[in-house]
């Protein structure tokens, strides 16, 4: 009780000073400097010690920076950011100051408020929350697909990766590389739509007595499966029509199919066509490389097997070709395909990783075909 008492009379007092000090300042300002002198001090009398030791230092700072001075005043950061500091403390410093003016020191402090402030609200470097390797995985989705933000996350959380779109969106929009491919590339668009493609072609053949042979195939170009085959003497359009019919007995086609302009393909052979919901496409004279998928494929079956037989007639080339055609589908790697095999083993058990590896002969020990047995 008496402590709080002391405190407030002593609060009151130094009010009565300072309003007496200023009031005496103001009376004897034009008669002299010693009763002013007089005054302050009897100010100093009712302020606090470290009040009074603030001034005192702000005083002396100004001291030094008048000693370092020669003709001019040079006043550095150093200087300003401590007469700052001591003023903060000093209720009075206003009064104190003698080489500068105090708006002077009014917009120091407010240059060192903006400085402050803009250090703090600076925002902090933060290590990435992702790791590298998720990182990269947003990268690769965005460039293999043509997905948005939103369905890479949608992807990501399938894969319990938790990311924000607003993330996404920051690591999945890097500027491509100059002469880099930006969009889809053509590869890929052409393995998109090999699935809904069929391409068809003849290959004329000659017997043992050299008398002309044909033979009709239709590969797939996705699996570079050879969906069917025939042989002929004499192929026409009625025949050619009848191929195509048998090759979509089961409601089963392409959407397209490729073919020359030869005119073993007439309007039967569209009408069937037509009717099994299959668009023709007739590539241009003297362009082979339009239908390379199915001129490959012929190139394979006269490498690796027609020129190494000799051909008695129309069933015995059809028993040959079933049987490389066997052969082709359901045993032979194809490279178009990464090594896979075109009809991909459908139905079958999966490849034994361990056994005695057996070889079986392929027309008649012209290719072998490779197995695992226990």
């Amino acid at each position: 009780m008496a402590t709080s008492t002391y405190l407030a009379v002593k609060t009151r007092f130094a009010g009565w000073a300072r309003a007496i000090e200023a009031a005496i300042k103001e009376l004897v300002k034009p008669v002299s400097s010693v009763p002013a002198l007089a005054a302050d001090a009897g100010g100093d009398m009712v302020r606090s010690h470290p009040e009074l030791v603030a001034e005192n230092a702000l005083l002396r700072q100004q001291l030094i920076v008048l000693r370092r001075s020669v003709h001019t005043t040079r006043i550095n950061d150093g200087d300003r950011l401590l007469m700052v500091l001591l003023a903060s403390l000093n209720s009075a410093w206003s009064q104190a100051l003698h080489i500068i003016k105090p708006g002077t020191l009014l917009r120091w402090h407010s240059r060192l408020f903006k400085l402050i402030w803009r250090r703090k609200s600076k925002p902090k470097s933060q290590p990435a929350r992702l790791s590298q390797k998720a990182i990269d995985l947003i990268q690769t989705m965005a460039k293999d697909n043509l997905w948005g933000s939103e369905r890479i996350r949608g992807e990501l959380l399938e894969l319990d990766i938790k990311v924000s779109k607003r993330t996404i969106q920051k690591y999945r929009c890097q500027t491509p590389k100059p002469g880099e491919p930006s969009g889809q590339a053509w590869s890929t668009f052409l393995s998109n739509h090999a699935g809904d493609i069929w391409a068809c072609d003849f290959l004329q053949l000659y017997d043992v007595m050299f008398r002309p042979i044909f033979a009709f195939f239709i590969i797939d170009h996705g699996t570079r499966e050879v969906v069917h085959f025939n042989v002929t003497r004499s192929p026409s359009d009625e025949w050619a029509a009848q191929q195509l019919r048998e090759a979509t007995a089961w409601c089963e086609g392409s959407r397209y199919l490729i073919r020359d302009n030869d005119r073993k393909f007439g309007s039967r052979f569209a009408a069937v066509a037509e009717g099994a919901g299959i668009d023709v496409v007739n590539i241009p004279p003297k362009t082979p490389n339009l239908n390379s998928i199915c001129e490959r494929f012929l190139g394979s079956v006269q490498r690796e097997c027609l020129d190494h037989v000799v051909i008695f007639g129309e069933d015995h080339l059809r028993e040959v070709l079933k049987e490389y055609v066997g052969y082709f589908n359901t045993s032979r790697p194809h490279q178009g395909i990464q090594q896979s095999i075109p009809a991909g083993n459908l139905g079958e058990d999966p490849p034994r990783t361990a056994g005695k590896v057996v070889a079986g002969p392929i027309l008649g020990g012209l290719h072998h075909d490779y197995r695992r047995v226990a």
